[in-house]
């Protein structure tokens, strides 16, 4: 009898595994596009659990060098810093511009340096070294120098907070013309010349922001700084903060928060005894609207209040993500109202995160390597706590709560059984969550227990969160052990649906959420699997989209960006 498997249907033969990954298992390696945007949507010049900061620089350099598409460069730093809300690796990739192409390095240099942070980056980049000449070469200058005058004085302001590289570093090398004496005397000030010096502009010139913070900087009392800064509208919180004489001023700093600048920076107004002023003790500008003030009796009212605002959540389309890494990172003395409002809000949030065409298997990982911080080890104070698993529990748990028919299994090296109430806290379930395991990793085992356990159940597909660094178990006939499973599943799921379903195209998708920035994954694409590198709010409605028979993919994604 002639043999079945070796002699099956050629759809049915599995793909074979292309490379090994970082932790030593079969796996298939990306091409150079996917693999650039993988890495620029998820690496942070962090040092992760597989991986260290230069190896994720040479990574990056030889994958540019790889894509000949300078098109492509340009939108995936667009795509990068606009949707994955990256900062170093999209500078990094205008940098790269600069060198291959200049018309497209101006045309989305504002795009990419949106904001002063963004644009000390590229600069420090330059300064470097690490990405071909060292300095600024003619067309860099004059992206600078446009930025530099074009922008306002707020966003200038704002810019200079921050040092090595500072601003008065930029301005020195960039040398921008002013276009006024207003402007003249703004980059006089910025970079503490003499005033002789800003001739023919004098003090008089600088702009009535800066005239105001010189004040406030120069004042001696709590009250006087409290009330100069209610009048400061286009000065950002974080450029008075180093000057603040006292809790009232800080309090009034907070005033001038939004609700996201409030949710990050807890522990701060915790240190400088805000929770114990009075909200109407604080000084603000002559006919300011008293927001909320009916209602909050001191700051902890206020704070709180203004982080579960259901209208702001709702208008800005938060997704739960934000308000589970305060909650993480909040100091155990942050007033419990506060944190019962990071609760509160958490929940609003969910109602941003789309429904799903049916329940979904969702596989997370909780092996030893997802305890790495999402954004790597980047030295004390500046890694976050929120670790891989944080993100993974959560992404689960917000899922779970829009579709509460579908199915969480935790996995290591073995598959963990969890029964969860969809209606429980999403907070306390992606904490319940993130304590499983801390083993080896084995990615099929989320398949293989939905193949077995809910065997009778349809799913619209299966969803992996993972950093795919998965070593234990192999498939059959040398691919991955995830393809051999989804395999199984998906011939297991068509015996399950009708046939004009089928003919319809109603058949399970994968989609693999790979959190690091490594360039392999555990299943190939193919129209039903999609790989994803990263995590950011998009997220979500990727995953929407895809399972509603969106055939885009992630490559395309950055390819339908427009310059």
């Amino acid at each position: 009898m002639v043999n079945k498997s070796l002699f099956s249907s050629i759809t049915s033969v599995l793909p074979q595994a292309t490379t090994v990954n970082e932790a030593g298992g079969p796996a298939y390696k990306f091409p150079a596009k996917h693999a650039l945007a993988q890495l620029a949507a998820t690496g942070t010049f962090g040092n992760v659990f597989y991986a260290t900061a230069s190896d994720q620089l040479d990574q990056l350099r030889k994958l540019i060098d790889e894509v000949d598409d300078n098109e492509f460069l340009a939108k995936l730093a667009v795509y990068s810093r606009e949707r994955a809300y990256m900062k170093d690796m999209p500078a990094a990739l205008l940098v790269t511009l600069s060198t291959r192409d200049t018309a497209l390095m101006h045309k989305v240099f504002d795009r990419v340096a949106d904001n002063g942070r963004v644009l000390r980056t590229v600069f420090q980049m330059v300064r470097s070294g690490q990405f071909g000449r060292k300095g600024l070469s003619s067309s860099l200058q004059r992206a600078f120098q446009r930025w530099l005058n074009e922008a306002s004085t707020g966003k200038l302001l704002s810019a200079s907070i921050g040092n090595d590289p500072s601003l008065r570093d930029v301005l020195r090398m960039a040398r921008p013309t002013p276009k006024d004496d207003a402007r003249r005397a703004l980059f006089g000030w910025l970079t503490d010349k003499e005033v002789e010096k800003w001739a023919p502009a004098t003090e008089a010139d600088l702009p009535a922001e800066v005239q105001s913070l010189i004040a406030y900087r120069n004042s001696e009392s709590e009250e006087a700084q409290a009330l100069i800064v209610g009048g400061l509208d286009n000065v950002r919180w974080d450029l008075l903060s180093d000057a603040a004489r006292g809790p009232k001023v800080w309090a009034a700093l907070a005033r001038k928060m939004g609700p996201q600048a409030l949710r990050m920076n807890l522990n701060t107004l915790l240190r400088h005894d805000v929770f114990n002023v009075a909200f109407h003790s604080v000084k603000v500008a002559e006919g300011e609207r008293n927001l909320r003030g009916a209602y909050a009796h001191n700051m902890v009212d206020y704070v709180a209040e203004r982080i579960a605002d259901e209208s702001e959540i709702r208008r800005s389309k938060q997704f739960p993500y934000q308000y589970f890494a305060a909650y993480l990172n909040a100091d155990d003395n942050v007033p419990q109202k506060i944190k019962t409002a990071l609760h509160k809000a958490a929940e609003i949030a969910c109602g941003n995160v789309p429904e799903l065409p049916g329940p979904v298997v969702i596989g997370l990982d909780t092996s030893g390597s997802m305890s790495c911080a999402v954004t790597g080890n980047r030295g004390r104070g500046a890694t976050s706590k929120m670790r891989c698993i944080d993100v993974a529990a959560l992404f689960a748990a917000a899922m779970l709560r829009r579709n509460p028919d579908s199915v969480v299994i935790p996995f290591d090296t073995s598959a963990y059984d969890v029964k969860i109430d969809p209606n429980d806290s999403i907070l306390s379930i992606a904490e319940r969550l993130a304590k499983y395991g801390g083993g080896g990793t084995d990615c099929s085992l989320p398949l293989v227990a939905a193949n077995q356990k809910y065997a009778k159940r349809k799913f619209a597909g299966v969803v992996l969160v993972s950093d795919n660094e998965s070593w234990v178990g192999t498939g059959r006939h040398g691919s991955t052990g995830v393809m051999t499973a989804w395999e199984a599943f998906i011939a297991n799921q068509r015996r399950l649906r009708e046939p004009t379903a089928l003919a319809a195209g109603s058949v399970p998708k994968l989609v693999n959420i790979d959190l690091q920035p490594y360039q392999t994954v555990q299943a190939c694409e193919r129209a039903d699997i999609l790989n994803i590198g990263g995590f950011s709010d998009a997220v979500f409605n990727v995953v929407s989209n895809f399972l509603e028979s969106d055939s885009g993919r992630f490559v395309r994604e950055v390819e339908a960006v427009e310059l």
